[in-house]
């Protein structure tokens, strides 16, 4: 009987161990582009926003540039960028609050590509620029 209850507690032991296992590998940063299979950026239209103007340029003028992200209005949250896989599940929500334009676009670049169409217009406007 005792012999019972000590392999009882070893795996009860063991399950926990690899129950926090799992929570620390959880909290690792995103390093496979292939998981992300959308995007979307989640935050009010004003209140936080008006104070944030980096964060607001980003999601009015570049935001819609990117293929696979989207700007979705929520009242009175913070700004984040919300990451899904294919299945609609949560994989990572940054906090854009703190970032600048810039730094918004290249964490965006990260994940997602420019629309073509905004690639073929910016090559052509070379081109014509040039002649």
């Amino acid at each position: 009987m005792a012999r019972y209850v000590c392999i009882c507690i070893l795996i009860g032991l063991f399950t926990v161990f690899l129950n926090s296992l799992a929570e620390e590998n959880s909290d690792v940063p995103l390093s496979n582009e292939e998981l992300v299979a959308r995007g979307e950026v989640q935050s009010c239209r004003g209140c936080s926003l008006n104070r944030l103007p980096d964060v607001k340029s980003f999601i009015y003028s570049d935001l819609p540039k990117y293929r696979g992200v989207e700007f979705h209005p929520i009242h009175g949250a913070v700004p984040h960028l919300v990451l899904f896989d294919e299945s609609d599940k949560e994989l990572d929500r940054i906090n854009l609050s703190s970032l600048s334009r810039d730094e918004c676009n290249e964490l965006v670049r990260k994940w997602f590509s420019l629309k073509e169409e905004e690639t073929e217009t910016t090559a052509s406007g070379k081109v014509h620029g040039e002649l």
